[in-house]
């Protein structure tokens, strides 16, 4: 093989958006960070930090061959030795590009999909139960899962059941990543419950501007996520960069509307919240709706995860940092769309129900994410119940006040309180007066 052989466009640009895309962990760690309350921000960064790390040797190990080796059954799960430790994967093999800078990509999306679910337990869950969860849930739901939906068949190769015999549409994971991860994301906040002064204390963010820090972060990020998905330096890869700027903008505007129609403000929180929505909601119809189709879906994802933020209430489902409002509700709305808005003009190549399209792919859509979120669901409740009953899983309601930051990590994010629990600590008592 020559250098020639490779083609350094495309290999560049994979490799820039899998930089791009694990950016968007240290991205989400920011956002999260932000949203809790000062007692538990490190505990939501180290989340994410640990998430990056486990599933990093994981994928290396045994996750890539899992979702991407070739189909030992049904559709189901992608054979677990065929790349074990990637040493198949090493010497070129005459591909325009390299095998393993299609293993550094998907080994992201990967990390930030464990990472997400996090934000539902935020100030909650022990920090060691979290990094067994990792290695479970990614084992046993997400190498599965992105085996189903990213695993195309080709010439000796046979993938999986959701890419291939259903053959729904998801381009750069509102199945795989987003639906899975807020429904493993409801499903953990059942199983821990509620914080324990979740109705009557002061939840708001504490720190806004690593808010919008980690929002505007993950949009950037979010560049690779999508547009990188085209695996290649292309037209699709150009379509999609725009749909998911456009798409992002509108869903900002939809949820900012909202909350001033329903609550009189537009606040910071919106803004950050509906970029996260908007770039849920394009991410696996990037390369199937127009740039108009884009705007109509951001506007319609902003205003319904708006909506469903504020169910958690009602339904008393402590979802801390709503990853079911964002990712759930915005995952299907963009799996949905791509029945409804889909158009041949786009390079999928195909007609939703709006363009002529009949409901031939709204039902291949709709299934696809029922079956995913179900299993995810009930895989997630299964593995959170035996952790809980065995090592458990929840904080203690005493570490829980205090402060996780403190328990599990003997730090705080801001020095000046680590000063006063250190006079307090020095200080002697008063003498009694006689």
């Amino acid at each position: 093989m020559t250098p020639l052989d490779v083609n350094s466009g495309d290999t560049a640009w994979v490799l820039t958006s899998a930089a791009l895309v694990m950016l968007m962990t240290p991205g989400l760690a920011l956002f999260y960070g932000g949203m809790v309350r000062r007692k538990a921000v490190l505990n939501m960064m180290m989340m994410s930090f640990t998430a990056l790390a486990i599933v990093s040797v994981l994928w290396v190990l045994y996750g890539y061959s899992m979702a991407f080796g070739d189909d030992v059954g049904l559709g189901l799960l992608g054979n677990p030795l065929q790349h074990l430790g990637l040493t198949d994967l090493l010497a070129d093999d005459g591909a325009s590009l390299p095998a393993l800078a299609f293993v550094g990509f998907q080994a992201v999306f990967a990390i930030i999909t464990v990472a997400l679910i996090s934000g539902a337990i935020a100030d909650r869950a022990r920090f060691g139960s979290w990094m067994i969860f990792i290695v479970i849930w990614a084992t046993v739901v997400y190498f599965p899962i992105a085996h189903w939906v990213f695993d195309f068949s080709s010439d000796g190769h046979t993938g999986g059941w959701i890419a291939n015999q259903l053959q729904a549409l998801d381009f750069a994971g509102g199945t795989a990543v987003h639906i899975n991860a807020g429904a493993a994301g409801l499903a953990l906040a059942l199983v821990l419950g509620a914080r324990v002064d979740w109705r009557n204390a002061d939840h708001r963010p504490h720190n806004m501007p690593l808010v919008m820090l980690g929002a505007g972060l993950l949009w950037f990020g979010w560049f690779g996520f999508n547009a990188g998905s085209a695996l290649a330096a292309d037209n699709t890869a150009a379509f999609t960069w725009v749909n998911t700027l456009v798409t992002t903008g509108a869903a900002v505007l939809g949820w900012l509307f909202t909350e001033r129609i329903r609550d009189g403000h537009f606040t910071p929180l919106g803004a950050a919240s509906g970029v996260v929505a908007g770039l849920v909601a394009i991410t696996p119809a990037a390369n199937s709706v127009s740039p108009v189709g884009g705007i109509a879906l951001g506007l319609v994802a902003g205003v319904l995860c708006c909506l469903a933020v504020g169910l958690k209430y009602r339904l008393g489902v402590d979802d801390s940092l709503d990853v079911v409002g964002v990712h759930l509700v915005g995952g299907l709305v963009g799996t949905l769309a791509i029945g409804l808005l889909a158009t041949d003009a786009a390079p999928a190549g195909i007609n939703g129900l709006f363009y002529g399209g009949g409901f031939d792919q709204l039902g291949r859509q709709a299934l696809g994410a029922v079956v995913v979120l179900v299993v995810s669901f009930g895989a997630t409740w299964l593995i959170a119940m035996a952790l809980q009953k065995t090592i458990g899983f929840r904080a203690q309601p005493d570490h829980e006040l205090t402060g996780v930051d403190t328990v599990f990590h003997g730090s705080s994010a801001y020095d000046e309180e680590m000063a006063a629990r250190a006079v307090a600590v020095a200080e002697p008592e008063p003498e009694l007066q006689s």
